[in-house]
């Protein structure tokens, strides 16, 4: 009995230290398929680097024609970018075609001071001192809106929604109509009391209203930049207003709404940045004593261009993202007709060439299009572009 016992044990331990055994062996299966994996993402992760690194120090001096489509259009009409559809104007009228050369729609007018406004894939066109304004996107008319006073100036959110500053004999009104031409909101501003509107601005959504107002206080110029909320948290505001600011011996010519989130002024001699999505408060500002030449925007940057304080250049761009932190100043000598942010780059161009710089300073282009480009826009890829000429639509990829 004593034997079988200790048998019995044996065998027990025996099993146990096999037992053991194998578990030691999964363990150290397991640790070399671990071992395996984190080479093999190390490896990877090094060569998607490396790709990184090359893809952002490559130079691109040519590029390939990918498509060609045939377009009609008037010498004396004007292209503007319309999200990723060509807006087309004139005095006679205007329409919307896609990148196909497909016309979305077709709006017939005369007009002799065309007042335009975009925001994202929606424009809405007025009349300076005509009391009718178009609003459409880019694949549909959206409605007309007619208001009961000169047009003095408009602003359009992506919704359609548009704010219109008009003239009465002693006052400016603002209005703000839907696209069907319903009144949605009413103010006035009378030149005595908070001044005169000179530059408005929607936001995206439609909710925020930005508008700089000017005026005169004891032979002392100064401007207003109020913002009004007209949704539920500026409607326990008097006249909607949820913020403004006022600042002396200073002309503010432009508001404008960058995202949903932040906005912007750019004064004669003061950039200031705005965030918050209800009631919108001053994050950054920048004193400069150069002239503005042009102010350039997307929903990440805005640029100020200014005359080169280089001899060997003829301009100089500052760079500021939406949190207000300056991303750099970069010089270039392009004569432009237009500049646009892609992604992390910009796009300097005019008729005949093209200039474009990363925000890291990098000259990733420089070059002649071999044609006369009449506009240049985003074709969805990584350098990849539409040129739009008098007679065609052209897809083209740097390499």
């Amino acid at each position: 009995m004593a034997a079988d016992i200790k048998n019995y044990l044996k065998e027990k331990e025996k099993r146990q230290k096999n037992q053991d055994d194998y578990k030691k062996k999964i363990r150290k299966h397991k640790l070399t398929i671990v071992y395996r994996v984190l080479l093999v993402a190390a490896a990877l992760g090094a060569a998607l680097a490396l790709v990184v690194v090359q893809a952002k120090r490559h130079i691109y001096t040519g590029y390939d024609t990918v498509s060609s489509v045939n377009r009609e259009t008037s010498s004396d009409a004007i292209d503007v970018r319309l999200k990723n559809g060509i807006l087309t104007y004139s005095k006679d009228g205007a329409h919307c075609t896609d990148a196909k050369g497909n016309v979305k729609w077709n709006q017939t007018y005369v007009i002799q001071d065309v007042k335009l406004a975009t925001c994202g894939s929606v424009a809405a066109i007025g009349s300076y001192n005509g009391r009718e304004i178009y609003v459409q996107n880019t694949e549909k008319q959206l409605g007309t809106i007619t208001t009961t006073m000169p047009i003095r100036n408009i602003t359009v959110a992506d919704t359609g929604r548009v704010t219109a500053t008009l003239a009465d004999t002693d006052a400016t009104w603002i209005m703000t109509y839907e696209a069907d031409g319903s009144n949605s909101y009413t103010g006035q501003a009378h030149m005595n009391d908070g001044g005169y509107p000179i530059s408005i601005s929607l936001s995206p959504s439609g909710e925020l209203l930005a508008v700089s107002y000017l005026y005169v206080d004891a032979g002392v110029v100064k401007s207003n930049v109020v913002f009004y909320n007209f949704g539920p948290v500026g409607a326990n505001q008097s006249d909607y207003m949820v913020s403004a600011y006022t600042y002396s011996d200073l002309v503010v010519p432009k508001v404008q709404f960058m995202n949903n989130d932040t906005a912007f002024a750019a004064g004669d001699s003061r950039l200031m940045i705005f965030s918050g999505s209800q009631k919108p408060v001053t994050i950054g500002e920048y004193l400069y004593d150069d002239e503005i030449q042009s102010v350039f925007y997307s929903e990440k940057y805005v640029g100020l261009v200014f005359l080169s304080d280089q001899a060997e250049t003829k301009y100089r761009m500052d760079v500021y993202n939406a949190s207000a932190v300056k991303v750099g100043s970069y010089y270039f000598d392009v004569d432009y007709t237009d500049i646009f942010f892609e992604e992390d780059a910009m796009v300097i161009y005019n008729e005949s060439e093209c200039q474009i710089f990363t925000t890291e300073g990098v000259e990733k282009y420089r070059g002649n299009f071999g044609k006369s480009v009449r506009l240049m826009l985003p074709a969805g890829g990584s350098y990849k572009y539409y040129l739009v000429t008098d007679n065609t639509i052209d897809t083209i990829q740097l390499k």
